[in-house]
């Protein structure tokens, strides 16, 4: 065991027996900001120094934006966790080489962006700001909690051609659960990041956790959906994409891989041509 996740496991543990609402601060804490920023891999820099990059403000926080491409056929790409926009690189290299225009932003607390940290409102948020600049989007790809965050977002107005969701969640609930049992808190953390969620991201909100899902209301969801998730993926698990699949039914698609866990899906030369034809389908000049 890592000693200072065990020193923090212990110290949240037994601050919950006497003071549950301090624990619950330092949790969400924990749980909303990102442990460390990853850097830009080699392989990425070529494609990112290609990039115009530009920035904008959410929530008094800076976002860099990046943009590829001549304007038409704009992409939305959102990241996931401890992530970062340079990640897409490989499909940004393939989206461009077919005349798209991929747009992507490195999330509050991830990249060059920043504050600490971010959640799927900011992602929103951000992804309603690129919209209102670029039109509606020919095609929505988001990765783990940037596909649940492109969900959320469809539900909260930005509008997209169609759908890509690659390793992400149903629920949001699967990550607030996936938090406590890896961070070895007890059962009072479970309640009261839920209590702190809730009054921090939906206010006066009576339905929160059921807005927080892929799932919530499928019949208001028109476009076509594809579904990308491996099946040895230790990160989501691969009934969480199952479960999107049951709700849309005939509406998505699944394309289950094989080997490449959570991250290798966003660059393995078969996702990236399956999420190439699939985008260009309904597509004329495609």
């Amino acid at each position: 065991m890592d000693l200072k996740a065990g020193l923090v496991r212990t110290a949240l543990n037994g601050t919950a027996r006497v003071a549950p609402r301090l624990a619950g601060r330092w949790a969400i804490d924990l749980f909303s900001n990102p442990r460390s920023r990853v850097a830009v891999k080699p392989a990425e820099e070529p494609v990112m120094r290609r990039a115009e990059r530009g920035e904008l403000t959410v929530n008094g926080k800076t976002v860099a934006v990046y943009r590829w491409g001549t304007g038409e056929r704009p992409v939305l790409l959102m990241h996931g966790w401890m992530s970062r926009a340079s990640r897409w690189s490989p499909l940004v290299h393939a989206l461009t080489e077919r005349g798209y225009s991929p747009v992507a932003f490195d999330g509050p607390g991830h990249g060059e962006s920043g504050g600490r940290g971010s959640d799927v409102v900011e992602f929103r948020d951000i992804a309603r700001r690129l919209q209102a600049e670029h039109g509606t989007f020919t095609a929505l790809i988001g990765h783990s909690i940037g596909g649940l965050s492109a969900f959320f977002a469809l539900h909260g107005g930005v509008a997209a051609d169609r759908l890509v969701s690659l390793a992400a969640p149903a629920d949001f609930d699967y990550l607030v659960q996936g938090f406590r049992a890896g961070a070895g808190l007890g059962p009072w953390a479970a309640a009261e990041l839920r209590r702190r969620i809730e009054h921090e991201l939906f206010p006066g909100e009576t339905d929160a956790w059921a807005r927080l899902s892929a799932t919530y209301r499928p019949t208001r969801l028109t476009l076509p959906i594809m579904i990308v998730h491996d099946e040895s993926d230790d990160v989501i698990g691969r009934d969480q994409s199952d479960r999107v699949i049951a709700a849309f039914g005939g509406q998505a698609d699944l394309l289950v891989t094989k080997g490449l866990g959570h991250r290798r899906v966003l660059a393995d030369p078969q996702v990236i041509e399956a999420v190439l034809d699939f985008a260009s389908a309904t597509d004329p000049v495609g």
